[in-house]
């Protein structure tokens, strides 16, 4: 068979679940993952034959996308804030929102005193590391602390971390019911912030194939995270510290309410899209 008649075979199969321009591009990523091909030699490869072998990994992948399982899952890896990040189905997907939080909290940080020297970052409900290891990209001197109570998404974190030769200090833990030990200057998270009753709401696709634990909140309350977090910046975030959130839109304003008390200043910010998206606070 010949490349781009496979090729063909991919988009067809795929319509009714996908656009062209979506199925041309993760035919595209496929590609390149199969027969390390890239997308100008993929153009050249168009009338060559492809072998046996190969055409079957393409159908069992063109099998899995029908199930509507993410091909990031299926890749076993994706993209964030062009870092190579390993997935699979323990962890959420990066998320564009999560870019704009770690940007906003870059530019934030790199202004503050404390970022040219040692400071410690708390980052709450880490699953595949994202977080942790832009900062620390960013801020090589940081002293990290990520927590998860999954040991399968800490699993996946620490070969991330490892991946990019880059030290954080990963812990196992229920955060809710942890008892912190050490001050902190940067208090990061995007924690589960779904409510229960939500659930009816998000796509099929990521309630089969993405960790629930990761997505609902474990209570009827879903500003639990956000509670506790505020509490914790009480008594172990610093003297203007900061604090960076991403949180439920629906909920944007309830959740600012928790850190409009103990904070000399919080605000609640919006993402890209224009929807309620994150908290910023200063102890």
């Amino acid at each position: 068979m010949k490349f781009k008649e496979i090729k063909a075979i991919f988009s067809q199969q795929l319509s009714d679940l996908y656009s062209e321009s979506e199925s041309n591009f993760m035919f595209q990523i496929f590609a390149e993952k199969i027969l390390d091909l890239n997308a100008f030699q993929q153009r050249q490869f168009l009338n060559e034959e492809i072998s046996e072998k190969n055409k079957e990994k393409f159908l069992e992948i063109i099998s899995e996308l029908k199930t509507g399982k993410p091909y990031q899952q299926i890749l076993g890896e994706t993209e964030f804030y062009g870092m190579k990040i390993f997935v699979d189905k323990n962890v959420l997907i990066p998320r564009p929102e999560t870019e704009e939080l770690l940007e906003f909290a870059i530019k934030t940080i790199q202004n503050t005193d404390f970022s040219a020297h040692n400071f410690k970052i708390l980052d709450i409900g880490t699953g595949s590391g994202i977080i942790p290891l832009v900062l620390k990209k960013h801020f090589p001197s940081a002293e990290i602390i990520s927590i998860d109570f999954s040991e399968k998404a800490l699993e996946i974190a620490k070969k991330n971390a490892e991946y990019h030769h880059l030290n954080i200090n990963f812990i196992h833990a229920d955060y809710l019911n942890l008892h912190l030990d050490q001050n902190f200057e940067v208090i990061i998270s995007n924690p589960p912030y779904i409510g229960i009753d939500e659930e009816t709401e998000i796509e099929d696709s990521v309630k089969e194939f993405e960790p629930k634990m990761a997505l609902f909140s474990p209570t009827s309350d879903p500003l639990i995270f956000y509670r506790k977090i505020a509490q914790d910046s009480n008594h172990h975030l610093i003297k203007n510290g900061l604090v960076f959130l991403e949180i439920n839109q629906k909920l944007g304003k309830e959740t600012l309410a928790l850190y409009q008390n103990n904070f000399s200043n919080a605000e609640l910010i919006q993402d890209l899209s224009g929807n309620d998206r994150f908290i910023f606070a200063v102890k």
